[in-house]
């Protein structure tokens, strides 16, 4: 990471939906912004629980070159990068990509199909020359979704938005209060360009997350991945706080979370004695709590996605 620094100035490392996503340049991250819509989408208009991302044509540069290739067998770990002029995907599953492009957590997809989740891909796209300029004053949700015409033009993607009525978790802040230590203001930069800092939301190994200056819109996606449903961000709280969380993964939660009321009320389930569960260590750590919730939420659902096109 720090040779990628050198080459690219400033970076941001967000471990969003599970995923690592290196952010060379000026990208910054964001979340909860209503969507535009795109050419290739219909349905219902925004729901209760947020409306998913879709792309914004005009908005962005077209794809100048890209590659998709089968990754490698010995391939170790997985990547996700902005690159100053495009990005670079390694050892991630085609399902990863279409989350990521939808900025959604994998509860609120639908229809993708078997191979899309076990075939790893290794995917490289590119701007013109002369479009690379456009991709530095993007915002990190911008540039995310531009995956979504690159899977259109290389996998054939077809999707649309319904409203579904989906079991969710509700991030509050708990009885006590929040626990949560507010960031320090950015710096301002060198260039004159604006205030930038480190911003990093990293797993360390399971049931290790630490933040340094990101928000808790980033912490629900976090906390998603994790409990295999939808956190949405209800505590009110805003700005970028600082903080560590220290629980004992369960391996059943995940499926326990995805059906139905098993976690009713947003009740601890049981683990081992090495430490608390995750719903525990919210509360008592940061000061928030999960609560269950079940409301009408927009999804994607996969009308057609083909194995990539020749390079």
């Amino acid at each position: 990471m720090d040779k990628a620094k050198a080459r690219h100035g400033t970076y941001m490392t967000l471990l969003l939906a599970g995923s690592i996503w290196l952010c060379a340049g000026a990208a910054e991250a964001q979340t909860g912004a209503p969507p535009p819509t795109s050419p290739h989408s219909s349905g219902t208009g925004a729901a209760a629980l947020g409306s998913v991302a879709s792309a914004a044509p005009g908005e962005a540069p077209p794809w100048d070159a890209s590659t998709f290739k089968p990754a490698s067998h010995d391939a170790m770990g997985s990547m996700l990068m902005f690159t100053p002029d495009g990005i670079k995907i390694t050892n991630v599953p085609l399902a990863m990509v279409v989350r990521e492009a939808f900025a959604v957590q994998d509860d609120r997809i639908f229809g993708l199909p078997g191979w899309a989740k076990t075939s790893m891909f290794d995917i490289e796209a590119k701007v013109a020359p002369e479009d690379a300029p456009k991709l530095k004053g993007m915002k990190f949700d911008q540039r995310r979704t531009m995956m979504i015409s690159l899977l259109v033009e290389r996998c054939g993607l077809k999707y649309h938005h319904e409203t579904r009525d989906l079991p969710v978790y509700n991030l509050v802040i708990a009885k006590g209060g929040s626990k949560l230590t507010a960031s320090k203001a950015d710096a301002p930069a060198a260039d004159g360009g604006g205030k930038r800092g480190n911003h990093m939301l990293m797993m360390h190994g399971r049931g290790h997350l630490e933040s340094t200056a990101t928000d808790l819109d980033s912490l629900s996606r976090v906390l998603s991945q994790q409990l295999g449903r939808t956190v949405v961000n209800r505590t009110g709280l805003t700005g970028n706080f600082d903080y560590k969380l220290d629980w004992t993964p369960d391996d059943a939660l995940p499926a326990m979370a995805k059906n139905g009321d098993a976690m009713a009320g947003g009740s601890a389930p049981a683990t081992d004695n090495a430490g608390p569960s995750i719903f525990t260590a919210i509360e008592e750590q940061l000061g928030l709590k999960l609560e269950a919730a079940k409301g009408p939420a927009d999804v994607v659902v996969i009308d057609a996605l083909e194995q990539p096109s020749a390079n």
